[in-house]
């Protein structure tokens, strides 16, 4: 305040001074007028001058500070040619809130890029899923190994049926009951018979012996316990197979499988390797997203900073116009074009915000944090992105050792000639041995009779494939031609690789020459700011070529900005490319 009346006197003084050029000769009043105040104004004006380089001075330093981020708390000045925002006093993870004690908000949380790694990398369900493919994996060698070992399985089995089992027809048995009856009828129509001979009956009847033992044989009953015999006999030809249970455990051991056991084990040992190199590409493409939201932060808090500093200035602006229109060193028109500019700036400023915000969420989500989470980056106030140390090129050899893509193409064609060997196997004889131990009710041995009996079987079995249609030939063809595909995808893969490092290699290098550029045009920005500022506050130079100047240095500021995000994802996605994330 001390220095605005000088400057309003001087300029006043100044004014008079115009007016009186213009009437040389003066009237009566005027020339009195100037004598009263000729003795005043010589006065002050030693005073003017002694005080005026000291406020355009302090004027250039208030406008050129008011650049930096306010953080919604007064600047303390500085050297004009620090450009930066100012840094807290106190470490990063001390916030205290600028609202009363019974209002205080929970400090947020600090994360550094290394807390933002390690919480993606335990809350990505894209890497836990390649995990639980890992897994899934090592299970399915597991069971390829399995085919090694011999199988042993045990059943049981109960059947009802409606009939005996009978070893002789219907027509057999009937014989077998009536056997005694036949041969009694059989007899007896033999002894009539001969009895029909005149000579031999009567010789019979001569004979007493004869008539005793005729009278035995016609009196005898043959067929009773003949028939019961043969029903005896009928009764144990049919077995009782009503109820029959049954229990068998049954070995068996692969003896050769046409070298299909140890090609499946190969190929499930390959399918394992292929999932852990899927996972590896899903960690690097983690850590390579979390960095590009972490520095994506970063570089937006950085603009929003800008953004609040080149507001303050051209509201300041705003005010100091308005003394600069009373003393004649500016126009209405200046005034309105530093009011658009600033309405300009509040809505960008209103941007930056809303996109902080989103970055933060977005983050939030890649570390499993809940979106609303108040969190607060430690690179955050930077101003100037850390440049990621170069580190030295590698041969594409060592490349391809280290790229996940290339090992998992390896390992597929690995598993496509493994294919091959299964399919030919199919073609090839096998050999197995088995063994039974047989427990049956009936008894199978002994007469089926109603108790338990077992009994144990072993043997040989060999299979020989003769004629299937031409499917196993086949299916041989198929998998050698899906493995000559993988040889040439591989081909392809490392010709990709290579581009793609010597590309990203010469991306480092531009990024890091704009850098080097950008800084270079923000140093001569703030100069030509500063210069700006001081020839507007003496009148000398027009507001729009200060806005030209505030404009030029917000953007060489930007640009260096995102020229240090920038080298520091080329350096991110070379390393990736390298394969030494």
């Amino acid at each position: 305040m001390d220095g605005e009346v000088p400057e309003a006197a001087d300029g006043n003084g100044r004014r008079e001074e115009r007016n009186e050029s213009r009437w040389p000769g003066g009237g009566t009043q005027n020339a009195k007028r100037k004598t009263q105040n000729a003795k005043r104004k010589n006065a002050k004006r030693k005073q003017i001058k002694q005080n005026d380089k000291m406020k355009r001075i302090i004027i250039i330093l208030a406008g050129t500070l008011a650049v930096l981020p306010l953080s919604g708390q007064a600047q303390q000045p500085q050297p004009a040619q620090q450009f930066q925002s100012e840094q807290p006093q106190q470490p990063a993870q001390q916030f205290q809130s600028a609202q009363p004690a019974q209002q205080e908000k929970p400090a947020p949380q600090v994360l550094t890029l290394d807390d933002c790694r390690q919480m993606a990398l335990a809350s990505s369900n894209a890497l836990k899923t390649a995990q639980q493919k890992v897994e899934i994996a090592g299970y399915g060698r597991k069971i390829a190994a399995a085919n090694y070992f011999p199988k042993i399985t045990a059943s049981g089995t109960y059947m009802y049926a409606n009939k005996d089992l009978q070893l002789i027809s219907d027509e057999a048995t009937n014989e077998l009951t009536n056997a005694g009856t036949i041969l009694q009828k059989d007899l007896s129509d033999k002894l009539s018979a001969i009895l029909s001979d005149p000579v031999i009956l009567q010789k019979v009847m001569t004979d007493p012996a004869l008539q005793k033992l005729l009278g035995y044989v016609k009196s005898a009953d043959i067929a009773t316990p003949i028939n019961a015999i043969g029903g005896q006999i009928s009764q144990a030809l049919t077995l009782d197979t009503r109820n029959t249970t049954a229990a068998v455990i049954s070995l068996q051991q692969p003896v050769y499988m046409g070298g299909k056991i140890a090609a499946a084990n190969k190929m499930a040992g390959y399918a394992e390797q292929l999932a852990k190199e899927q996972y590896s590409q899903e960690h690097a493409q983690v850590l390579v997203d979390i960095e590009q939201a972490y520095w994506q932060i970063v570089s937006i808090a950085g603009k929003k900073r800008l953004a609040e500093g080149y507001a303050s200035l051209l509201h300041q602006m705003e005010k100091d116009t308005d003394a600069l229109i009373a003393e004649g060193f500016a126009t209405p028109s200046d005034a309105l074009t530093i009011k658009v500019k600033a309405n300009e700036v509040d809505m960008m400023l209103t941007k930056a915000n809303n996109g902080l915000a989103l970055a933060k969420m977005l983050l939030c989500k890649e570390c499993g944090l809940p979106l609303n989470s108040e969190i607060t980056l430690a690179d955050e106030s930077l101003d100037m992105i850390p440049q990621p140390q170069m580190t030295e090129e590698l041969s594409d050899e060592q490349i391809y050792e280290a790229r996940p893509e290339i090992r998992s193409l390896e390992l597929a064609q690995g598993i496509y000639k493994s294919k091959v060997d299964i399919a030919r196997s199919d073609m090839l004889p096998t050999v197995a041995v088995t063994a039974n131990y047989i427990v049956t009710n009936p008894n199978l041995f002994n007469g089926f009779q109603k108790k338990y009996g077992d009994f144990l079987t072993a043997g040989v079995v060999v299979s020989i494939p003769i004629f299937h249609g031409g499917e196993a030939l086949n299916k041989t063809r198929k998998a050698k031609a899906e493995a000559a595909m993988t040889a040439l995808k591989l081909d392809d893969a490392k010709q990709m690789i290579s581009l793609q490092v010597a590309q990203l290699r010469q991306q480092e290098e531009e990024a890091l020459e704009k850098l080097t550029t950008a800084e270079s045009n923000l140093a001569n920005a703030e100069e030509n700011l500063r210069v700006a500022t001081a020839g507007w506050n003496e009148g000398m130079i027009a507001s729009n070529v200060v806005l030209q100047a505030q404009t030029a240095w917000l953007q060489a500021h930007s640009e260096v900005i995102e020229s240090g995000v920038e080298l520091q994802m080329c350096s991110v996605n070379l390393a990736k490319a390298e394969g030494r994330l």
